[in-house]
């Protein structure tokens, strides 16, 4: 998906870093993420004409955004995750590519899920139907997903193809509980362990991004309807949020660059 930029207006990755600040809380979470939010790689100082907004810091997106003419790339899951890495390997790869590209990696994990609209719990719950979605799934102290009771009642598998991205199929349906559901939490991506949250809170339905076998009897034995609906496919929404933002407001050229990993 691309966005053309309707005047011609550049900014620093220092600009940009403000910009983001202004709306996502980077900061509050500092002692919550082990994500390096914000900057990870820098550029030189260049201006940046285009942004390209993807789920993940990999090769083929840096390759792709390099090819797009992008100067900065925003990924909701970075290259730096609390402990420090051997500059080695497919990492030094990574950053070779950058620095030699001059391209800017900007990253934001958990600020990005919690937004209370750009968020990927947001969007989740968006699609869902969920009606005045109240704070869910305590991590760390912090509440990053969202709850509350649907619209109108679906069943396990009518919710699971509301939030499906690309018609692409979730990694696992778990039908344990009741047959329509009324109810439902949201916790995109890795957040498996919050089944037990919902349980506790009688929830009909809880969605996440992956499956657990640690959780599978407490689900069935809890009768908790699950949608595991891909790491991947549940935070999608954030980064394209932001990319639209971004392309409303600061009129800048933006792309997203979809790299599915199935799961």
């Amino acid at each position: 998906m691309y966005y053309t930029p309707n005047v011609d207006t550049a900014f620093t990755s220092a600009k940009l870093d403000s910009f983001f600040r202004g709306f996502l809380e980077i900061e509050g979470f500092a002692g919550t993420d082990n994500s390096l939010n914000g900057i990870q790689v820098d550029n030189d100082g260049s201006e940046i004409d285009k942004i390209a907004f993807a789920v993940d810091a990999n090769m083929e997106t840096f390759e792709r955004a390099a090819a797009s003419g992008a100067g900065m790339i925003f990924v909701h899951h970075g290259l730096f995750w609390g402990s420090p890495l051997r500059v080695a390997g497919n990492h030094r790869r990574r950053l070779q590519f950058l620095l030699e590209h001059n391209i800017c990696l900007y990253a934001v994990h958990l600020p990005l899920d919690q937004h209370p609209q750009m968020g990927n719990n947001a969007a989740l719950a968006e699609l869902l139907a969920i009606e005045n979605p109240e704070p869910f799934g305590l991590y760390h102290g912090r509440k990053i997903g969202f709850k509350g009771t649907l619209k109108a009642p679906l069943t396990t598998e009518e919710a699971a193809k509301k939030i499906n991205f690309m018609n692409r199929p979730p990694s696992g349906i778990f039908p344990f509980g009741k047959p329509v559901n009324t109810s439902c939490g949201v916790v995109s991506g890795g957040a498996a362990a919050e089944a037990l949250q919902a349980i506790e809170e009688g929830l009909d339905l809880f969605v996440t991004g992956e499956s657990s076998h640690t959780v599978y009897h407490e689900c069935l034995e809890g009768k908790l309807n699950m949608i595991a609906g891909g790491h991947y496919s549940t935070e999608v929404w954030g980064v394209r949020a932001v990319m639209r933002h971004c392309a409303e407001e600061l009129r800048m050229d933006a792309e997203f660059i979809d790299v599915p990993t199935g799961l």
